[in-house]
């Protein structure tokens, strides 16, 4: 079929997995350890976590095993991080090829969503090793796993159309999100569980998007981190932060591409 007989929404999906397609290529083709170097940060990460909290201190927190239990947050962390961060770059970084082309601009940030999710699903045969190597069993609950992916794609989607277009304006964001980012990853239950904060804080963390999604994806290991409450909060978040991001990217598109 040629470009011009497809319908818009195959159009923009064939666009969508050229650019992914290209992101991907541009970063590892000059590479040599390629594909693992999208796992070694998180199981670096885990590691040091995992010395600190069961070498050095008595843990208190979380579940055992320990690694598996990290690992289940932290790659997809890895995956929101990264999306967000490369998001404050989204326009600038590619402002001639986005002036030069007529496709639906939000492409420009669904492809950043699109490639870091798509090292997330890589690096899912890594955290079933750990599982297997530690003796963690795996629950009826992971059939969750694919809707944890859904709700994390729509909420990383819906901060980055936020963040993309504002950074234009406030070039001072993009190290705001930095440090936001930091904070919101100690702030998240990624080193200990939704489960282990004080009782007052339990309903007050359920409004972090992060803390359902979490959740879900543990519970493949861990069926008592499963709370419905915590989820249903997260994903209705999500869809709002997509809904609020879509609403952001039409009314500021015009004034990003005369910016840029």
């Amino acid at each position: 079929m040629r470009p011009e007989q497809r319908t818009p929404f195959a159009r923009y999906r064939h666009s969508l997995w050229l650019l992914t397609q290209r992101d991907l290529r541009v970063r590892y083709s000059t590479s040599v350890l390629g594909y693992f170097w999208s796992i070694l940060d998180p199981l670096v990460m885990a590691g040091i976590y995992w010395f600190v909290f069961t070498q050095v201190f008595q843990r208190t927190v979380g579940n055992d095993p320990y690694i598996v239990f990290l690992l289940a947050a932290l790659l997809p962390w890895m995956w929101f991080n990264g999306a967000v961060s490369d998001c404050t770059r989204a326009f600038l970084r590619e402002a001639k090829l986005i002036r030069s082309t007529r496709i639906p601009r939000t492409i420009w940030v669904n492809r950043l969503v699109l490639s870091k999710g798509i090292e997330f699903v890589a690096a899912i045969p890594v955290l079933i090793l750990f599982a297997i190597w530690s003796g963690a069993e795996i629950s009826i609950d992971a059939i969750f796993f694919p809707l944890a992916i859904i709700i994390q794609a729509i909420l990383t989607a819906g901060v980055g159309l936020i963040v993309a277009p504002l950074v234009v304006f406030f070039r001072d964001l993009e190290r705001a999100v930095k440090l936001i980012l930091r904070f919101l990853f100690y702030a998240s239950p990624i080193i200990y569980g939704t489960s282990d904060l004080p009782e007052q804080l339990h309903f007050w963390a359920a409004f972090n998007p992060l803390s359902g999604i979490f959740s879900l994806y543990r519970a493949a290991f861990f069926p008592g981190e499963l709370d419905w409450f915590v989820v249903t909060v997260s994903a209705v978040m999500s869809v709002a932060f997509l809904g609020i991001g879509l609403l952001v990217f039409s009314r500021t598109e015009r004034a990003v591409l005369k910016e840029i």
